[in-house]
């Protein structure tokens, strides 16, 4: 067997063009390019502007099942789909998002696909790439040296600094950041309060830009952040402190979309990055909107599991942006499917077609959910080389009593030749317009009741719970005019449940709603489920241990 190449040693091989080259493929002129290098560069608010009145392309959604530890290749899919269609002579583009440093030196090690199917420059792309989020910790961090400062100055505004709700950020996996004391010290460092620390992608201001319209657009949702309450509970918000102008000075860049290329020279974007456990979980509007007037096919995808990424991707950004995907690929892996039947990770090699079948009931609560937002679906059968054909044929079966189709992909290792078949499939899908999509749930039903709605319909829980304290809060937001905002979930993205560890298909079980946060500039309700935490920490073995510099000057350990 010849030997498998690394995901960054496929990627050191690539044969890129100018990105110059690359906008040529979508009719945007070198003038509005603004290059870092020679294979990366963001798109001009100029030319974004000047394409809105044009029609838009198709736009296909790639979700998947729910992760496990042995894969799944969702991104790898939509990069692998995006290359089918280009190669099958339709004009195709990807949106994706961009990759966190946390979960790069924590668990990933990298997030830009895998094999031949693959965006690059993939160590640009998975480290500092164009700096969108190091701007994105500025502006948030800004907003918060402004509050401890107003308060510090006097707080003309009232704000009761134990009802500050604006806590500070950083993109990196730090579990001692999660609650700390600010401004020990004495006097001259202002008023000691308990304070914390999310990260980078969960941040409303991450959410912002990725929902964000334009630029104007960008700061009046930035000025409607409430970073906190007075003691008559009435809010304080980033204009009142006067910082939603400079926040969007250090914004104004990261606004602008990023231009890359996938191996087979093929146009994506990549931009904007929030967690769909802790997130919205879904690339930029501007990126995808822009994406929509400039190709006939866009492929993006949306984090995690449907019942995640897909399910904010649907009712978050769709709702907000008007978009109406005619088509969505959901992605699973034969060893996935065997881990959700049972098998143990260290068993995944050995054949086991009983356990396929059972593990297919997790795909099968995918396929019914994204049916309910009237989209139409194909699952994508992601190719190991350890795979049966007894247990591919499984799936297939199974996928067909469901009444859908199942297409097996070896994009991995063929690039988009190993996902024509795919690519015709969606095509026919997009084409056959058959998709009546529409959002789970109306604007004007209760906060608490959108929740409930989600837990029921979506996780097939029997109800979701929450302490007095919360609904009241929920019930104050509604009397404040927040009651038509959408829901965003944060919870494990290993199950159905808030019990990371049970898998498969699980019924009648209970979510419990631990907080509620209320990001009024993004234009959702959080509702923090379970055991989830917004500031990750590192696992025992971080991937940053095996990252490093080689004698070469090369990067190795991301992968």
């Amino acid at each position: 067997m010849a030997e498998v190449k690394s995901d960054i040693e496929i990627a050191r091989a690539a044969s890129k063009k100018p990105i110059l080259e690359v906008g040529e493929k979508l009719g945007i002129p070198a003038e509005h390019l603004l290059p870092f290098g020679h294979d990366k560069a963001k798109v001009s608010a100029e030319f974004i502007a000047s394409v809105k009145g044009r029609e838009n392309g198709k736009l296909i959604l790639v979700t998947a099942i729910n992760p496990t530890p042995a894969g799944e290749g969702k991104t790898t899919t939509t990069v692998g789909l995006g290359d089918g269609l280009n190669r099958i002579g339709k004009k195709a583009a990807i949106c994706i998002r961009e990759a966190s440093l946390g979960p790069c030196f924590g668990m990933k090690g990298g997030a830009a696909g895998g094999g031949y199917a693959q965006v690059v420059p993939m160590e640009d792309i998975n480290l500092h790439f164009t700096g969108d989020f190091h701007a994105i910790t500025s502006a948030h961090n800004l907003l918060s040296a402004l509050i401890d400062n107003h308060i510090y100055w006097g707080n003309d505004l009232g704000i009761d600094t134990r009802r500050v709700a604006w806590r500070r950020v950083m993109d990196m996996n730090d579990r001692a950041l999660r609650e700390i004391v600010c401004s020990l010290g004495g006097v001259a460092n202002g008023f000691p309060r308990q304070g914390g620390f999310d990260i980078t992608v969960a941040s409303e201001v991450m959410a912002i830009l990725c929902l964000a319209l334009d630029l104007k657009d960008l700061e009046k949702r930035l000025g409607d952040i409430i970073i906190g309450y007075r003691r008559d509970k009435s809010p304080v918000y980033a204009r009142d402190l006067k910082a939603d102008g400079a926040m969007a000075v250090l914004l104004k860049d990261a606004l602008q979309p990023n231009l890359v290329q996938t191996l087979e020279n093929n146009p994506a974007f990549v931009h904007g990055g929030p967690f769909a456990n802790i997130a919205h979980g879904c690339n930029s509007v501007m990126a995808t909107t822009t994406a929509l007037k400039l190709a006939d096919y866009v492929v993006t995808e949306a984090g995690f599991g449907a019942d995640l990424g897909a399910e904010k991707f649907f009712d978050i950004k769709c709702r907000k942006a008007g978009l109406k995907p005619a088509a969505a690929v959901i992605v699973a892996t034969v060893r996935a499917l065997k881990m959700n039947g049972g098998v143990k990770k260290e068993d995944l090699g050995t054949e086991n077609v009983g356990a396929v079948k059972k593990g297919c009931a997790n795909l099968g609560r995918h396929i019914e959910n994204v049916k309910q937002f009237g989209v139409p679906a194909v699952v994508a059968i992601n190719h190991f080389h350890s795979d049966t054909q007894a247990e591919i044929e499984a799936v297939k079966a199974y996928v067909a009593a469901q009444g859908e189709e199942a297409v097996l992909c070896r994009h991995w290792a063929e690039g988009s030749a190993g996902s024509e078949e795919l690519a015709h499939k969606v095509v026919a899908l997009a084409e056959g317009g058959a998709s009546q999509f529409a959002p789970l749930y109306g604007d004007d039903m209760p906060l608490f009741e959108k929740i409930d709605t989600i837990v029921r319909r979506i996780y097939r829980g029997s109800e979701a719970i929450a302490d007095k304290s919360v609904r009241g809060q929920l019930h104050q937001w509604e009397q404040q005019g927040y009651g038509h905002l959408p829901v965003c979930m944060a919870k494990t993205q290993y199950s159905f449940s808030t019990d990371p560890s049970l898998r498969g298909a699980p019924i009648d079980h209970v979510v419990p709603v631990r907080e509620v946060r209320l990001s009024a500039g993004a234009g959702f309700i959080v509702a923090i489920c379970g055991e989830i935490m917004t500031m990750p920490g590192l696992p025992r073995t971080p991937s940053a241990e095996q990252i490093f510099l080689n004698d070469q000057g090369y990067i190795e350990g991301l992968f």
